[in-house]
């Protein structure tokens, strides 16, 4: 296996733009530059790493610092999953650059807000800019090319995930990219959009949504966690609150329980108390509402 040289650069073989170039920070951080974008590979929880990202850092790599990086981008498995991450962004951007939008100035209403800039990426297709959010607007000739089942009437799509309704729509004016991310969304949040639309079941693992019901399906009985904190009467222990299914508001029953502190790892969509080794617990709480309390 070969060492990858303190920096080395990656030129586009088609377009030139953007070069990627890969080095060490001056504090010994494994760091990328894709255009105006810089990359770093930053040490987190438990021995693992994450992505961070930095915005025109006129400074040769080897004077960066880890305070020159914001944000929490996703985990990385390793070197190797840093530089895919780098080629991927700079296969986005060159993509993005290929698709010719344009940005341009905007006034229009959003739901959102006023609308503070716009870009254009086709016409009837514009994606604004407000104070707080960003969304899409499709016109009437384009929203009636969504399919019904994700079909918004009004023709706005916000961007926490109803974009990706108009990413696969018009999967030509995207980035390979945004369809990877846009279909991933579709099926994390409208499986059932999804499946009518390309007639393909989604299997467990494959939909957030889609597991998220089966786990509420197979656990309706069971007490999950809604409330947890480190107990100080009980060294070792969480004290949590649980109610029947996770559910919440009025009438709800709730019961605390005593969880060792080494089990308590909450999954995807809870934790589920295991009633033959957590014992109801009844003492005295480190939650200030169940001060006085009594448990059932």
């Amino acid at each position: 296996m070969t060492t990858p040289s303190p920096l080395t650069t990656e030129p586009d073989s088609n377009s030139g733009f953007p070069e990627v170039e890969f080095g060490r920070s001056g504090d010994g951080y494994l760091v990328a530059r894709v255009g105006e974008t810089a990359f770093a590979m930053l040490p987190g929880r438990d021995a693992r790493h994450y992505l961070a990202t930095g915005w025109r850092i006129n400074r040769p790599i080897a004077e960066w610092k880890r305070s020159d990086f914001y944000g929490h981008s996703g985990g990385l498995a390793d070197e190797a999953a840093f530089r895919t991450k780098v080629v991927e962004n700079a296969e986005h951007q060159r993509e993005k650059r290929a698709l010719g939008r344009r940005d341009t100035g905007s006034n229009a209403n959003t739901p959102w807000g006023p609308s503070q800039g716009a870009t254009i990426y086709a016409e009837g297709v514009i994606c604004h800019s407000t104070a707080g959010h960003v969304g899409f607007h499709l016109s009437a000739e384009r929203n009636r090319k969504v399919n019904p089942v994700l079909r918004a009437p009004d023709g706005w799509y916000e961007e926490d995930e109803a974009w990706a309704i108009v990413a696969i729509t018009f999967p030509h004016l995207f980035t390979g990219y945004e369809r990877r991310c846009a279909e991933r969304t579709i099926k994390d949040s409208w499986p059932d959009g999804w499946e009518a639309i390309f007639g393909i079941v989604l299997q467990p693992g494959e939909s957030r949504e889609k597991d998220r019901r089966a786990f509420e399906k197979e656990h309706a009985d069971n007490w999950i966690v809604v409330s947890a904190i480190t107990s100080d009467q009980q060294p070792g222990f969480v004290e949590v609150v649980a109610t029947p299914g996770g559910r919440r508001g009025a009438g709800t029953e709730e019961r605390r329980f005593l969880v060792p502190s080494e089990e308590y790892r909450i999954g995807r969509f809870g934790f589920v108390v295991d009633e033959t080794r957590h014992p109801v617990y009844s003492g005295p709480s480190s939650f200030i509402g169940w001060q006085g309390r009594k448990s059932p």
